[in-house]
């Protein structure tokens, strides 16, 4: 196989930057979502594994590039050997960082023509984006937590009180549309880190309080209405090993 022109890849900083966030979205939900499958993957007894994030949001477990020099920088190389070595949240920290460390090498092989100022609003960029080892270690940068009772149409998000009802703002949409915007725009979404837009429904996680994109974990809004009291996949799955 040849090696790919950089004419073919993505050139300008607005196109590497929407590269580098959906791999970035597929590795977090391979670390998060979909952690028990990416686990079961990771087998220490097959060869050198890598996780890749790709183009489309998708990630995959698979061996690394067979050409040499590869077409793109390589992940991390034999993720699955210290699997059963370790504590598993430590393990998948571990590949979270590697995670990081070769998003940044695809985005700078990418911005290598790239000028100063150009390479310094990419990294910017990225920046303000938590790193995949803030969102598995669940030590990601957030504001305070939206309020029981600041839902408004505007939202598009719920929240539940104890009893299972649904509260939302008294203000109208159009009132309270600035506020919220200005009051949860750093709040980052619990599965993909993404930041807060009102033009998106989200759903807050009534056991840790965080919140989370619909899209995110499957949840629409039809469904949350029926929801008593919505548990994140990673509460879910805390207790369900209880």
């Amino acid at each position: 196989m040849e090696m790919a022109s950089l004419t073919s890849n993505p050139r300008t900083v607005e196109e590497i930057f929407k590269d580098y966030n959906a791999r970035r979205a597929g590795i977090v939900r391979a670390l998060t979502y979909d952690v028990d499958e990416f686990y079961a993957l990771c087998d220490p007894e097959k060869e050198n594994l890598c996780l890749y994030g790709h183009p489309n949001e998708s990630w995959e477990v698979t061996l690394p590039a067979e050409e040499v020099p590869p077409e793109l920088p390589e992940p991390a190389l034999g993720i699955n050997f210290a699997r059963d070595g370790m504590n598993r949240k430590d393990w998948l920290s571990l590949v979270a960082v590697h995670s990081d460390s070769w998003l940044l090498s695809v985005a700078f092989y990418f911005g290598a023509r790239l000028n100063r100022n150009e390479r310094k609003r990419l990294f910017s960029m990225i920046n303000d984006l938590p790193t995949i080892f803030e969102v598995v270690a669940e030590r990601k940068p957030m504001k305070d937590k939206p309020s029981a009772d600041s839902g408004s149409k505007s939202r598009l998000s719920t929240k539940r009180t104890s009893d299972g009802q649904v509260k939302t703002s008294s203000k109208p949409a159009d009132e309270s549309f600035g506020e919220d915007e200005d009051e949860h725009s750093e709040t980052l979404c619990g599965s993909c880190g993404g930041n807060y837009n009102a033009d998106e429904f989200w759903i807050g996680c009534d056991i840790c309080e965080r919140w989370f994109h619909g899209k995110c974990v499957k949840i629409t809004p039809a469904k949350a209405e029926s929801i008593k009291q919505y548990k994140c996949p990673s509460c879910s799955l805390k207790r369900g090993r209880q």
